[in-house]
Parts: C-alpha cells; sequence; structure tokens
C-alpha cells in the first residue's frame, strides 16, 4: 500500500491540480518524504530527455542531478505547480544543451551507428549523405520549438509513454497524434526536405 506521500504525488500526476499544488508547497516546506516521492517518480522523465540527447552515462547522471538542483533552488518561483513536469522536461533540455555547448559538441549525432558487417561507404556516399543529413537537421531546425520537442520526446529511447509526453507538454494526450502529424507534414512539406527528394538522396 502506497504511502501518503506517494499518494499524494501519484493523484497529482493524474491530474489533480490541488494535490499539486500540496505537492510544491510541501516540498516548500521540506517534507521530505514528498520530495523523495517526487524524484523517485519523475527521473524516468529527466532521464529520458538526457538519453535523448545520446550523453554519455555520466553526463547523463550530471543532468539528473543538476535538474533536481535547479528546482530546489527555484521551487519558491513556481506559480503553476500542475506544470511542474513540463518545467522539469525543459530543464533537462535546457541542461543538456548547456553540457553538449560547454564540450563544444554538435547538438545531435548526424551519423547512423554501423551495421555489423556492412561495407564501408566510400567518399562520395559519405558527402552525399552528410548533405543529406544536413539538409533534414535544418529542416527539423526550421519547425516550431512546439513541433521539435513533441518529435523529440515521442523517439526518446527507452519510449517514454504518451500520459508522460502531454503532461509534459501540457497537452491532452488526444491531441499528440494529430499534432505529430501535422508536425511531420510541415517537415515533408520543407523546401530542404523537397530539394532532398528530387536530388535522389
Amino acid at each position: 500500500m502506497p504511502d501518503a506521500a506517494t499518494d499524494l504525488v501519484t493523484r497529482a500526476r493524474a491530474g489533480d491540480s490541488a494535490a499539486w499544488e500540496q505537492v510544491v508547497e510541501r516540498v516548500r516546506n521540506g517534507d521530505r518524504a514528498v520530495w523523495e516521492a517526487l524524484v523517485e517518480r519523475y527521473t524516468s522523465l529527466v532521464w529520458s530527455v538526457a538519453r535523448g540527447f545520446r550523453l554519455a552515462d555520466a553526463d547523463a547522471g550530471d543532468v539528473h542531478q543538476t535538474v533536481w538542483l535547479r528546482l530546489v533552488e527555484h521551487i519558491e518561483r513556481i506559480r503553476e505547480p500542475a506544470r511542474l513536469p513540463g518545467w522539469l522536461s525543459a530543464t533537462a533540455r535546457n541542461e543538456c544543451l548547456r553540457l553538449l555547448r560547454r564540450q563544444g559538441r554538435e547538438l545531435v549525432d548526424d551519423e547512423p551507428e554501423a551495421e555489423g558487417g556492412s561495407a564501408e561507404p566510400g567518399p562520395e556516399e559519405l558527402v552525399l549523405n552528410d548533405e543529406r543529413d544536413a539538409g533534414l537537421w535544418r529542416a527539423f531546425a526550421a519547425l516550431s520549438a512546439r513541433c521539435q520537442q513533441l518529435l523529440r520526446l515521442l523517439v526518446l529511447e527507452p519510449e517514454l509513454p504518451y500520459a508522460d509526453v502531454a503532461e509534459t507538454l501540457g497537452v491532452p494526450v488526444g491531441s499528440l497524434g494529430p499534432t505529430r502529424s501535422r508536425c511531420l507534414d510541415r517537415l515533408r512539406s520543407s523546401a530542404e526536405v523537397s530539394r532532398i527528394r528530387s536530388a535522389g538522396t
């Protein structure tokens, strides 16, 4: 049987705005049990965002710790407790980007993993692949921030449940499918993707 703190966080996750207000208020007041229940419930969300940026385990761990530290630092400023999952996701993303910039790395690893036993591509193929991938990422970058965030969350490994994606974005679960389709349609109809198709790469 779950304890009172776990039950409170569970009710909050189910969409109980009053429960979210209690969670935030009790964390502000130093309630260790509620804090631990909150961290336990949303650790997987923070880790999923970090894994989406293909961070090394040590770097993902640093991001995870920093996100919770940021929450401690900013808990007094949380004005909409029910949007806390989205705040955690956005903070995790920002910390990932900050880490990658500090390391001087590309934000996304564009190179697909080589399959065992496959032949090495020649120089011309490498150039074409690089051009194609760069074009795709330019097209992706031209999408709205909302579309980018949605598509990133939907391709995380391990897969993030639709309920968690909807909670992170602050939208109904039923809207994810149609929104995803619209975002992909915009991506497919972009000038960059049209150019790639016409080039046959």
